[in-house]
């Protein structure tokens, strides 16, 4: 099967936790790119924070951001497609997690906020290369939507406030893990999956000629709905299982693995 379209995560899967692409990723996607397919970065990251890659590969299809809720046109940066957690919802994810025992963090204009600068924080903003707006929530969230909400905590407490969101907001919000560390909330429209259709959509692209590949439980929806879903070897167990193929892990370079098995020609 021809490949016209890739997908690729950033976090996991282009790039680990040093945050730099290596020499060997930036050789295979300039080939994919020579070649005439288009490459889409699809990430968690605000805009601000996957741009800079973005610049850096020569990609020049849209950007797919904080989970899917942001499509950002590539060459404009005109924002094409936007879906933010609706106002009330703002609200009582703050009174559910804006305690003094968790990290909330919220987004809204492409910029984070919360309320004390802990090592979470710090955690966050290494990792994004963008530091957070340190200001009482509450008070800038009144009456306004949110882009996306974001529990930042160890990885076991994570897993126990994944579940607690479950409990509390059902299917009223989209509830993810990206980083072991991170439970990500959006509107619940929003998912990988559903933003790559709408971009391969836009390009006249059929989703059965697009390869995925993506490291973690936010990456199945468009690992899923991609004509091949690619896992990277340090994805969890049950990302690994559900993809069409499994490739090297990140500090294997891995998705050159899959650009040269699947694309390149």
């Amino acid at each position: 099967m021809n490949v016209d379209f890739v997908a690729l995560d950033l976090d996991g899967t282009l790039i680990g936790r040093d945050t730099r692409l290596s020499p060997r990723i930036r050789t295979c996607v300039a080939a994919v790119l020579s070649q005439g397919t288009a490459i889409c970065i699809v990430t968690g990251r605000m805009f601000r924070a996957a741009a800079p890659f973005v610049r850096e590969l020569g990609l020049r299809a849209p950007t797919i951001c904080y989970q899917g809720a942001w499509v950002v046109e590539g060459e404009s940066g005109r924002r094409i497609l936007d879906r933010p957690i609706a106002a009330p919802l703002v609200e009582e994810i703050l009174d559910e997690f804006n305690s003094e025992d968790l990290h909330l963090q919220l987004y809204a204009d492409d910029r984070y906020y919360c309320e004390r600068n802990n090592r979470f924080a710090e955690l966050y903003a290494s990792l994004a290369g963008v530091a957070p707006i340190v200001a009482p929530m509450r008070e800038r969230f009144a009456g306004r939507s949110a882009t996306k909400a974001v529990v930042v905590s160890d990885p076991d407490i994570a897993a126990e406030v994944e579940l607690r969101a479950r409990r509390r907001f059902g299917e009223r919000l989209y509830i993810t893990r990206s980083y072991p560390e991170f439970v990500e909330m959006l509107d619940p429209t929003v998912d990988k999956g559903s933003a790559l259709a709408f971009v391969a959509e836009r390009s006249g692209i059929p989703m059965e000629r697009v390869l995925a590949i993506g490291d973690s439980w936010n990456d199945l929806p468009m690992i899923e709905r991609a004509g091949i879903g690619v896992a990277m070897g340090n994805a969890p167990v049950e990302v690994r299982e559900r993809a069409d193929a499994v490739v090297g892990r990140v500090d294997e370079d891995g998705v050159c693995d899959a650009l040269e098995r699947f694309v390149l020609r």
